[in-house]
């Protein structure tokens, strides 16, 4: 097993408490310590009461999930701000309504840490846990955020089903699979909303990103993001009916 950053030793057991402290402790990307640094200080007028979180910002959810849901990174003024990744945004009033209605979310929306938002089955992180100028990490920056990524993949001893948010966070977990020792095909498998992918022992449901850009646009509709959950749901519950075509590139 490669070493991650910050890990006291390979005898040492690992835990998602520990992945989370050294996530929020992580300093390798100067860019992008210098970036959330600056973002917490000046802050946007509608935050300007808010003590921005101005950290890393680590996964959370069940320890026992069967669901992964990976996204890009915080956005500035959400999980840079509220300390939790899709947590005070319109990508999270996506996400976390898309959840909740699948069961996989106590509730539908999420504004703070402090809410009472209690996932299920189901546990979020993010390709990189640092708010990204531009929202575009750099190559280097998606490689010192993998070795976390991996880390929680393999402590996520239930996982059975992983839904990346976009083509770059899809593309950032097969990386991640294939450190971890799994088949990932070749060429790489191609994106596309609802294109279902079989990564033994997971299942991969790919969707479009909750961003504006995608929501705004008719690009992705909520009956469109409602059924990538349903067919995670599915799998997980080992139904029949196929909700989606399985896909994968040539």
């Amino acid at each position: 097993m490669r070493k991650s950053p910050n890990r006291k030793g390979t005898g040492d057991r690992d835990s998602l408490e520990r992945v989370t402290a050294q996530v929020v402790d992580c300093r390798r990307c100067p860019r992008l310590v210098r970036y959330r640094q600056e973002v917490a200080r000046s802050k946007r007028a509608a935050f300007r009461d808010w003590e921005y979180w101005g950290r890393p910002v680590p996964g959370f959810g069940d320890p026992g999930a069967r669901l992964l849901v990976v996204g890009l990174a915080p956005a500035a003024h959400g999980g840079n701000r509220t300390g939790r990744v899709f947590t005070g945004d319109r990508s999270g009033e996506w996400l976390f309504g898309a959840l909740h209605r699948n069961g996989f979310a106590n509730q539908a929306a999420s504004v703070s840490k402090s809410d009472g938002l209690r996932l299920r089955d189901c546990y979020i992180a993010a390709a990189v846990r640092c708010a990204p100028p531009g929202n575009r990490p750099t190559p280097a920056e998606f490689r010192n955020c993998q070795p976390y990524l991996e880390r929680e993949v393999r402590l996520l001893s239930a996982l059975r089903v992983v839904v990346p948010l976009g083509a770059v966070a899809m593309n950032a977990f097969l990386r991640t699979w294939r450190a971890i020792g799994h088949d990932v095909p070749v060429p790489k498998p191609r994106f596309g909303h609802g294109v279902t992918l079989s990564l033994p022992p997971i299942e991969l449901v790919a969707s479009y990103h909750p961003s504006q850009r995608n929501t705004q646009t008719g690009l992705l509709t909520e009956p469109m993001f409602d059924g990538v959950f349903r067919e995670a749901l599915r799998l997980l519950e080992g139904g029949r009916e196929q909700i989606f075509s399985r896909e994968a590139a040539g």
